[in-house]
């Protein structure tokens, strides 16, 4: 723990402008930059005290816990908790079992902080508490007696007790949601493993928000999984009833309509003598649902729901009860509902003073996610999660309400409570800098990202008048609200604007810098002692680097695919994105639904568009897989998630379109045209049976018009290839670029190439290996022998490659750029940073030979490709990050480029076809280090489905062992985070 003071914050908004790149836990107020461009400086208030959370385990001393979601201030104001809910997952360091999970240092903690007296502005943690799992839910009892734990996958409330002056765990409630599966039976039975207690598929009941009621009597509980409430006598501690919020069950008329889906939030109004009603917000449906609360479940029509702009998450009583107040992702405001009408009576933006934007476009991404009231309910304080903000909303005198002032925080804050005497602010954040990682292959190390990220504890004193414009101008200046574009940014980004009319831009999987270009000699910042698939595995992207651009202070914004998509893709994540991400990685339940699908939904098609896309078994109308599947939930197929909204998605600017964030809506809106080839598609669809909807591993699909693509969201949807792959390890990054030649071809004989295409290759992820002989053409198994990492990474080398050369021998080369990047890079070591990867820029107009150490980040080339096209922005992320600029140079018309295969392709499927369209890359031909038998051995029992299912640590520490042996590994340097910028600029 560490505290700084500053007689001024003028004095201190000095410093930011001569200090830079430090990470959080340095003793210092300078800003740290985030991989997301922007900075942080959770100590720049007066009095600013600012903490990492050391659960105390005995085997894992240093470890910091990640990923704080909530606060709880007791009744009498003397007792804070500060609950986790995320990764927190760590493997044994050393004896027998090293590198294998260690479950005593698995769980999630609540820390418990005396707030008491003179320890309100310095808290002194007393306890640290365990419990297997939980989730956003934490309440005190009313007589502060007990608080309760919500238990996320565990479908069950921990409640815990005090005796004397320490907190020990009494019971646990259980929820007891039995699984749905049992409601299929005879011949439908064998569908019952795709069934657990939440809707959806393989989707757990999950136990989330909690609220109490004055009396202690009675405690709510929101099932985020099952779409439903528990109401629970405390005093027994079993559950009363339980109610379904979906409209099919509240109001029968509305069968088939969304709502009710997603339940996050509760909060209670009434009293005994009158009565209770509970507020549950629906997250997936943007809208509050009212439900009476009462000895039995309500009357239908006793329910109400009230619609609302944004995806509401945390929700908030006044002290009189007349007011409700919900903090809403997406549309960055606080909903105001008036509990006696049960109508929003107003929308309190919490992004920034009014002044901070007023004449620019409204753009949202501050994500307000937290909500705390002062003692005298004055004042509203707001955490924005994705502005590292906590707003102060004056609530005094006539609406309309307004931020009047912001105060710095750590890394996505997600919670704050304030001290019984309302002079202290208590906030915490989930993420930190990692840092580098290059021990990260050996599992002792504990170095996996979602381990590295360490959550914050910032105590900061009420903000004086005085201090709060000058906290508000550091958080503008940190999330580069007040910037414009430099005149060579301007000048650059038009001309391109005016020159170039295509963008294709592929993502591809999972590495960092120094895996791949670790051996580059061209004066980059690399590490040979790192990498793992060299020039001889990957000469394409190494020419790439060398020939064009090598980035090697360019930064991936997400942790793992989860999120990496959404960065790559939006410019942002959604609130629900970033909570319920690291518990899905940790296996703590949640779906990963980055990628369209919602608790492995398409929700890309309403409930009878599903049914339709499936077949029938055996031709029988009456044995559809999704009829079958959908029967087993109340109120069947026809209410398992209907409509199409997707509760990971983002919104446009202005919050509307809603969920239309992503970067080719926005092409969509400025008239451009895109084509996607593998973004967002089903996946479930190659990991079940062809018989009941799979998809075989074809070649050419086009061929035989078979379809193996379909898509997850619907914008995409009519311009999705129905002959292109999706994430899939068992299918070649060749044969994907094949099916990619082929409408190339088309559109160059046409001229009709689209202005932004979207190509997904993948094989860099490595994966699923296979013993069997090749041409290994059976479903689940790799084709064309690609069947260890080497051969899995050389082929997406190859695709890359290849898909440039065409494009720079094409009548497209001249007003056609080619943006790559990783969409994460969590699978690998970096002797800078865990989030530092590869990217590249290729095509006319980009410098050649040149090694550019400007910092930038997955926003940065999210940006780029917006200037490029001409299309508007897409959130507060990308509209305030500089363009690219230091990669092009527009008197560099000319460019080429001719791909090279490496040579261990060569004793693959692909060798005819690389053959017949390339060369293999000059020097000795090389086999992979071990057989495929050899790697499906070591991998034994993983799950190569979709992305991250496996266990990461454990997966590159077989890497590290298949391809490099016995090289020893070097030391992990002995600080936080070591600053990337070359020229120094904090950049």
């Amino acid at each position: 723990m560490f505290k700084v003071k500053f007689p001024t914050v003028r004095q201190a908004l000095l410093l930011q402008v001569a200090l830079a790149g430090l990470a959080p836990g340095a003793a210092c107020a300078a800003p740290a930059q985030m991989p997301t461009g922007q900075f942080i400086t959770p100590t720049l208030a007066t009095g600013a005290v600012f903490q990492t959370l050391n659960p105390g385990l005995a085997g894992h001393p240093n470890y910091r816990a990640g990923q704080a979601l909530k606060t709880a201030l007791s009744p009498d104001g003397s007792t804070l908790l500060i609950m986790t809910s995320g990764y927190n997952k760590l493997s044994y360091e050393s004896g027998a079992n090293i590198g294998n999970n260690d479950p005593a240092a698995s769980n999630e903690y609540i820390f418990v902080f005396d707030v008491s007296g003179t320890n309100a502005q310095a808290p002194k943690q007393r306890q640290v508490l365990q419990v297997p799992n939980s989730f956003v839910g934490l309440v005190f009892a009313p007589d502060g007696s007990r608080f309760y734990a919500a238990g996320g996958i565990n479908d069950s409330v921990f409640v815990f007790s005090k005796t004397v002056n320490l907190w020990a765990q009494s019971s646990v409630i259980a929820l007891n949601h039995p699984s749905f599966g049992a409601n299929l039976t005879g011949a439908n039975a064998g569908f019952a493993a795709f069934v657990k207690n939440g809707v959806g598929i393989l989707q757990s009941a999950e136990t989330a928000g909690l609220a109490i009621t004055p009396d202690g009597k009675t405690l709510v509980a929101t099932n985020i999984g099952n779409d439903s409430i528990s109401v629970i006598d405390t005093a027994s501690g079993t559950v009363s009833w339980d109610y379904d919020l979906r409209p099919f069950n509240t109001t029968p008329v509305r069968a088939g309509l969304p709502g009710g889906e997603t339940p996050f939030a509760v909060a209670i109004k009434g009293s005994a003598a009158s009565g209770y009603v509970a507020y549950v917000s629906a997250l997936r449906d943007r809208e509050m649902v009212v439900v009476p609360l009462g000895n039995a479940a309500p009357a239908a029509n006793s329910v109400v729901r009230i619609a609302l702009p944004g995806s509401p998450n945390s929700v908030l009583l006044s002290a009189d009860q007349s007011r409700l107040f919900v903090a809403q992702d997406n549309s960055d405001t606080v909903a105001v509902i008036d509990t006696q009408t049960n109508a929003v009576i107003e929308e309190i933006s919490t992004s920034a003073p009014n002044a901070v934007f007023r004449g620019k476009p409204r753009l949202t991404g501050a994500a307000p996610n937290g909500l705390a009231l002062s003692p005298d309910g004055n004042t509203l304080y707001v955490t924005n999660g994705g502005a590292n903000s906590l707003a102060l909303i004056s609530l005094a005198g006539l609406a309309p309400h307004h931020t009047r002032g912001l105060v710095p925080t750590g890394w996505y804050p997600h919670s704050v409570s304030v001290s019984a005497d309302g002079k202290t602010l208590y906030v915490v954040n989930g993420k930190s800098d990692p840092g580098p990682n290059p021990n990260y292959t050996q599992n002792s190390a504990n170095q996996y990202v979602e381990q590295l990220q360490q959550a914050g504890f910032l105590t900061v004193p009420t903000p004086a008048k005085a201090d709060l414009a000058g906290l508000t101008q550091a958080v503008v200046s940190n999330n580069g609200y007040g910037s414009v574009a430099s005149a060579q940014d301007a000048a650059t980004m038009a001309f391109l604007h005016h020159h170039i009319h295509h963008v294709i831009y592929i993502i591809k999987e999972n590495r960092t810098f120094d895996q791949i270009l670790g051996d580059l000699t061209n004066g980059a910042n690399a590490d040979p002692a790192i990498v793992m698939y060299p020039a001889a595995i990957t000469p394409n992207f190494h020419a790439i680097s060398t020939n064009f651009v090598t980035l090697d202070n360019f930064y991936c914004s997400g942790e793992v695919s989860g999120d990496g998509w959404a960065w790559s893709t939006e410019g942002r994540e959604s609130d629900f994105g970033v909570k319920t991400i690291p518990p899905n990685y940790a296996g703590r339940g949640f779906q990963n639904d980055s990628e369209g699908l919602n608790r492995i939904v398409n929700v890309a098609l309403t409930p009878a568009g599903r049914v339709a896309a499936y077949p029938n078994l055996g031709g029988d109308p009456t044995k559809n897989i999704y009829n079958i599947v959908g029967s087993a939930f109340p109120g069947g197929v026809a209410n398992l998630l209907p409509g199409t909204a997707n509760d990971f998605a983002t919104d446009g600017p202005g919050g509307t379109p809603a969920q239309l964030g992503y970067l080719w809506d926005s092409a969509f809106r400025a008239g451009l045209s895109v084509r996607d080839y593998g973004f967002l598609v089903d996946i479930v669809r190659y990991n079940i049976p062809v018989a009941i909807g799979g998809a075989d591993l074809i070649e050419n699909p086009a061929a035989t018009h078979t379809t193996i693509a379909w898509p997850a969201n619907p914008t995409l949807a009519p311009v999705t290839d129905p002959y292109f792959r999706g994430f899939d390890n068992a299918y070649p990054d060749a044969w994907r670029l094949e099916e990619w030649t082929r409408e190339f071809r088309q559109y160059q004989a046409l001229g009709n190439l689209p202005n932004l295409s979207l190509v997904r290759l993948m094989h860099d992820h490595t994966g699923n290996f296979c013993s069997a002989p090749p041409p290994y053409t059976a479903a689940g198994c790799p084709a064309a022998g690609l069947n260890t990492p080497e051969l899995q990474q050389a082929d997406n080398d190859f695709a890359v490659g290849k898909l440039i050369e065409t494009v720079a021998h094409s009548r497209y080369a001249n007003d056609t750029l080619i943006f790559v990047l990783q969409d994460d890079s969590q699978d690998g070591p970096d002797h800078v940073d865990s989030h530092r990867s590869t990217a590249y820029v290729v095509g006319p107009y980009v410098k050649q030979h040149a090694v550019v150490s400007k910092r930038y980040s997955t926003v940065n080339m999210v940006r780029t490709m917006e200037d490029v096209l001409g299309i508007a922005h897409l959130n507060l992320n990308d509209a305030y990050q500089p363009p690219m600029t230091d990669v092009f140079d527009t008197a560099q018309k000319t460019w080429t480029y001719t791909a090279t295969a490496a040579t261990i392709l060569k004793s693959t499927g692909l060798a005819n076809l690389v053959n017949s369209t390339a060369r293999f890359a000059a020097g000795p031909d090389r086999t992979p280090t071990h057989t495929g038998a050899w790697w499906a051995a070591r991998t034994r029992g993983y799950n190569w489905t979709s992305e991250d299912k496996i266990p990461a640590d454990a997966y590159n520490h077989v890497l590290w062992e298949g391809l490099k042996g016995d090289a020893p590994y070097p030391a992990r340097k002995g600080v936080a985070r070591q600053t990337a910028d070359k020229d120094n600029d904090g950049d």
